[in-house]
Order: C-alpha cells, then structure tokens, then sequence
C-alpha cells in the first residue's frame, strides 16, 4: 500500500465554476482518487477555493460588496457544486483559512532565510483612474516573443513564454481598456536562477520516469530555458501578510505563492481536524509516497515550475543550499511532485469557455437540469484529456441516450427485470457453458486492463474498455436470448438460472469497475441488485470552526465557521470481484439513467445565446 496524495487545482472564488473548470481538476481528480483507493492505496484528495488577489476585489467592487462577503459566498457555492458532483474529497477548505495563513508564513520565512527570496526594485503596473495596482493577468497586449495580440502580463498562451506586464506591446487594462501607469516599487522575487540546476535534476528525471504526459513535460523543459526572477508580493490590500514587512499594510503575498502551497496546508488542516496533527507527513515527508497534482494546462507553469522551486527553496536544496524548516512549526524536508497531470482546454460549441463572454455553462445551472454522472461520463469519455475536447449539446445528448441509457442502463434494467419477473431473487447457476464463462473471464480480466489505465490517467481509455465489456454483456443477452427461455422443465429453468446469474455477476462487476467515473449510478446499481447503495462513498459538508482565528486580519472578525468538503471513503470496496449473492431480492428496477429528448439541444444553444455578462468579472 502506498500513501498518494491527490493534489487538486484550487478554484478560484471570484464567480461559480463552469464545466470546463471541472474537467481540468475536478472529475479526472476524482476517478483516479476512488480507484487508487479500492486498489488498496492510502489516498489524501485536497484542495479549496483560491480567495486572494486582485480579481476578487474586481469582482466585489462591481457588486458594490466586501472581498470577503464575496469570497464567503463563492467559497459556499463552489462546495455545494463539487459535493453535487461526487467530488470525494478528503478535505476542501480555503486559502482565507487561519491555518492556511500560518502555513504560507512559514513557507515564506525559510525561503526567504534559506536566501531565495530577494529583494528588487521592479515596475508595478497601476490603473490611473483607481490609483490600485493591476494584476498581470488583468493587462493584455501584443506577446513580444511570437506577435500574437491578447497575451497576458503574466504569461502567452499561444507561444506559452513567462511575461511581465513591461514587455507587452501596447498594453491595456481588460478591467476598462485604459492604459497602465508603471511605477517603481520594491517586492520579493523567488529567485528562480538560483533553483534552476535542481529544478531540472528534476524535471530529468521525471522525464525517465516515463509517467509524464509528453506535453507537459516539454512545456516544463521548455520554460526552464527562459527561467529568471519571480516577484512574489503584490501591492494590495487583500492577501496574506508579508512576513518582516508588517508595516507596509499594502502588500501583501503574491496569489499564486500561496495557492499552491494549499496542497501542503489543506493536508495539515485534514491532520489537524482528524485528531493527529503530525498525520499529514506520511503523505508530505516520507520519500516513498506518490503525489498527483491535477489542473488545466494553463496552471502548468505554476506546478512544474513555481511550486517546485518553492519546495527546493524550503528545502534548501538549491545553489545557495539552505535548511528546512525543524523545530516548532517547522515541516521538515518536503516531497515534490510525482507527477503534474494537466488536461487540455475543454471547448463549448467550438469556442474556448470564457465566464467573461458568455462562454459558459456553469455546474449549478447543468446540475439543476441534467443527472451529474451523465456530466461525469462526458467529461471521461469525451473530454480534454490529452488534446482540447469540444463540449457541444447534440454529442452530449447522444452520448447520454446511446451509451448510458442504451448501453449501459439497459443491460442493467433488462438484468433486473428479467431476475424480478422469473425468479424474484438471484438464482442459484447450474453448470456454466462456455460463453457463460467467456463473459465472466472477460469482465474479470478488465479489472486488470482498467486498473493499469486508471493507474497511468488514461481515462478516456480506461472508460472506454469498461463500456466495451457492457458491450459484451449486451451481446451475451443476445446471443443467448434469456427471454426466450419460458419452459418450466428443469433443464429449462437451470439454463435460464445460470444466464441471469451470470448476467447479475457480470453487472455487478460493471457496476463496481465503472463506480469511480459513475458514482451516484454505481450506488443506484447497487440498490438495483439489492445491495445498500454504498459501492462509492460520497462527499458530505461540514460547518467547521476557524482553527487559528488570531493570525487572520481584521477583516475576518466575526468568521468562526466555515464550509468544507469531507468524507468517510473507507468503506469502498476492493478493486475486483465480488461474488453475488444467491437468494438477494431483486425488485422490479426503475431506470437509473434519464434518457435526453433531442430538442434540449435547441432550447440548451438558445438559452446560452443572449448571455452577455460583464466582460471582467463575468457577472
């Protein structure tokens, strides 16, 4: 058994998540997650909302509300989407945690003492009209690498070099198209250079490892060429406090510092809710555990770049050596990352999602009207795993009806029937002929196939096998055709018993192969064959007290709860076979899948045409 931690991309509070967001870091997260633990493997699955930086305040200046009662909200709505998704994690918190706070302070301290974190004087971008220091994201203009117009202060997407807002060609505000006063302003830079021998010993051996996706790991290779300075403070008023510079109240950590280091903080404030404080470093300090970090390819340069380096920097393992953190508060040498597994861009309609432009569908307004695995199985089957992936309504709906309901479902309802109509409970086999043990050597020797896929995050592929044994199960009806078999003679009655056995072991074996990209209907299933509908343990939410109330601002007073996401994931199953039960009651099933009639694809283009939000905050 090995300890895994699945480190998931932190969604950020400034508006409700669409479907493209959940695709990135949500599902794939989860799938891996569930079956990593039915393999037998110790899984730590954390994340949280994203609350600080400039986009925040944005966004609660257009609603004419705090940064905080905005973060609060969002912070809700994003738990009540992710828990209506499935998504088990063991711990979803937020980066305005108390706990979080201490973690990122502790982290910046040994960096900074370690000596890579460096003072410079450095060009700060400011609107003239507000007088408010704008993040790089929020300043568009023309890459001066490849020439392309839209690119951001932070970053191109198209050639995907590292920027500053200074090196774009005529650059402007996305917030109201004015053009940046630069001033002169000193901050910390993590000194990038001073990590950049390590962070390639690194890099080059994940690239042995062989486990990589080949675009991420290139895209790593390829920005280390370029490497230099980070600044990692901001002038803002939002954020958390800059260790040794309590008296300049206006700047504060850079948003992207302390969102990764998330991972590190939600694993202790898991340890620390759970009971045993030290629990989270059987997933952080021992260098035999696993870490899977999970995001859209956008967030790539942020994890197999700025977080490393961050870890290195703790570590003291960088050109100017360094020690890490011991002692009280002290977290020790921490692993890096096994593996950053990024998805490409999930489209809609043919157009990149954009909550800015009315690109969007969020995962509220889809779960209100559609079952959440129905989304789950789309994303599996169909979504940007290894190369950008088109959402459209009419291949929703057909996947949907031809391969769940059809497929799927129906091997499911027809089992069901046929066991409750003739027999009432499971029947007893006779002896098995052969095709009945083909399916069932098949299906068994799928746990296997699905697992190995599974464990390397082919997904797409992965799904796909299991849908192909449902395939055979299907076939095997038709080719022995149970429902032909209605003589009450003994040898009549043995061969359909041993069918609808053989049906009711190859469905439950589906059920639980396909449990982790279908966990509502596996738990439905389940119910189906008489079970208690527990196959995959589901997420909960809890209200929980603020952990360390006195290291937060002001602006927090009052605030001693808050939401997070939770589990008791212990009783999933084993992966693999479990044998049915002769003699369960079955009852007459209902349909766990809702077949789609065609028009939603109409009625589902002509309710996202006229969205016209606000083009900065999406509002």
């Amino acid at each position: 058994m090995s300890h895994i931690l699945s480190a998931v991309a932190w969604p950020y509070a400034n508006g409700p998540r669409h479907i493209g967001h959940v695709a990135g870091f949500g599902v794939p997260s989860d799938v891996f997650s569930r079956y990593m633990r039915m393999a037998g493997h110790d899984v730590l699955m954390v994340s949280g909302t994203d609350e600080h930086g400039t986009p925040i305040l944005v966004a609660a200046d257009a609603e004419g509300v705090s940064a905080r009662e905005l973060a609060d909200r969002n912070n809700r709505l994003i738990v009540e989407d992710l828990v209506a998704l499935g998504l088990s994690y063991d711990l979803f918190t937020r980066t305005t945690a108390g706990n979080h706070y201490r973690v990122v302070q502790e982290m910046f301290r040994t960096v900074r003492d370690n000596g890579y974190m460096v003072e410079q004087v450095t060009r700060s971008a400011i609107s003239p009209s507000t007088g408010r220091t704008l993040p790089d994201r929020y300043i568009e203009g023309t890459c001066p690498i490849c020439g392309t117009d839209g690119a951001r202060g932070d970053q191109c997407d198209t050639c995907g070099n590292q920027l500053d807002p200074t090196d774009l060609i005529n650059p402007h505000s996305r917030i109201n198209g004015e053009t940046p006063e630069f001033i002169d302003s000193t901050h910390y830079f993590l000194d990038l250079p001073a990590l950049a021998e390590a962070l390639g010993a690194w890099l080059d051996e994940r690239e042995a490892s062989g486990t990589w996706r080949p675009n991420v790991i290139r895209f790593s290779k390829n920005i280390l060429a370029e490497i230099r300075p980070r600044a990692m403070t901001r002038d803002i008023d939002w954020g958390i406090p800059v260790p040794g510079w309590e008296d300049q109240p206006t700047k504060r950590l850079y948003v992207w510092f302390d969102a990764v280091i998330g991972y590190l903080s939600a694993s202790i404030e898991w340890a620390r809710r759970t009971g045993d404080p030290e629990a989270w470093r059987k997933w952080w300090n021992d260098p035999e555990a696993l870490s899977y970090y999970f995001m859209g390819k956008d967030n790539i340069v942020f994890h197999s770049q700025i977080w490393p380096a961050e870890l290195l920097g703790y570590n003291g393992q960088g050109s100017r050596a360094g020690e890490p953190g011991v002692g009280p508060g002290g977290l020790g040498t921490l692993n890096l990352p096994t593996e950053v597994v990024s998805s490409e861009f999930l489209t809609m309609e043919g157009k990149k999602f954009s909550s800015s432009h009315g690109i969007v569908i969020y995962v509220r307004d889809f779960l209100e009207r559609y079952q959440a695995d129905a989304l789950r199985y789309f994303i599996c089957a169909a979504g940007p795993e290894t190369a950008d992936a088109d959402f459209t309504w009419a291949e929703f709906v057909r996947r949907t009806n031809s391969e769940l309901v059809a497929g799927w479902g129906n091997l499911v309802n027809r089992t069901a029937t046929m066991i409750h109509k003739r027999f009432g409970a499971i029947p007893a086999p006779a002896e098995r002929a052969a095709e009945d043990t083909a399916l069932l050597d098949a299906i068994e020797a799928g746990f296997d196939a699905v697992g190995a896929l599974l464990s390397a995050h082919r997904q797409k592929a992965a799904l796909a096998e299991a849908m192909r044994l449902v395939g055979e199960a299907n076939k095997y009806i038709a080719d022995t055709q149970p429902f032909k078999l209605k003589g009450e003679d003994e040898a009549t009655q043995a061969r359909l018993a041993t069918i609808l056995h053989t049906l009711a072991q190859a469905v439950a074996d589906l059920n639980l192969m396909l449990s982790p990209f279908l966990p509502h209907a596996a738990n439905d299933i389940d119910r189906v064959l008489g079970g208690a509908g527990r196959i995959a343990p589901m997420p909960r939410i809890e209200e929980v007290g603020e952990l360390d109330p006195e290291v937060l601002p002001d602006a927090f007073d009052g605030r001693d709860s808050y939401p997070i996401i939770t589990g008791d994931y212990t009783g999933a199953p084993a992966w693999g076979r479990r044998e049915v039960v002769v003699g369960t009651p079955i009852a007459k099933p209902a349909p766990v899948f809702t077949k789609l009639d065609e028009s939603i694809v109409e009625e589902e283009l002509a309710r996202y045409a006229d969205a016209a939000p606000d083009d900065v905050t999406g509002a």
